[in-house]
């Protein structure tokens, strides 16, 4: 479980990193899943857009997401005026991002596979730039 905790923790700061370089202002938020108010794992933003990430590494080649996961990134993003993203990255791959309602519903849980994410994601620099697409 810590191995794990730690893989998420890297991703995350990795995240932090790519957002900066792109000229983003971005933040960890420490125990996003532990607070008692929603918070996602990555707040990040610059003069134009808010993106609020809930971030996800995993070594299998589908991802699940519990509701309540999916509801507090929901209840942020609308508190904050952030758009809502899940952020994956599967093994020997980049990043993948997909809004939530790319995400597929197995009963009662959320789930996104590395084909989907493949199909429906954007990478990173496809996240970073969507603001040119906008203006």
């Amino acid at each position: 479980m810590i191995q794990q905790k730690a893989k998420g923790i890297k991703g995350e700061r990795e995240l932090i990193h790519l957002f900066h370089q792109a000229g983003w202002s971005a933040i960890r938020s420490a125990g996003s899943g532990s607070s008692h108010y929603p918070s996602p794992d990555i707040l990040a933003g610059n003069a134009v857009r808010r993106v609020a990430i809930e971030c996800k590494v995993t070594k299998d080649k589908k991802k699940y997401f519990p509701d309540e996961e999916i509801e507090q990134l929901k209840t942020f993003s609308q508190k904050f005026g952030a758009e809502s993203w899940i952020g994956v990255r599967f093994p020997r791959e980049p990043w993948y991002f997909l809004l939530l309602e790319d995400l597929e519903r197995t009963g009662n849980l959320w789930a996104v596979s590395l084909e989907q994410a493949k199909r429906k994601g954007l990478i990173v620099d496809e996240l970073l730039e969507k603001e040119n697409r906008n203006l």
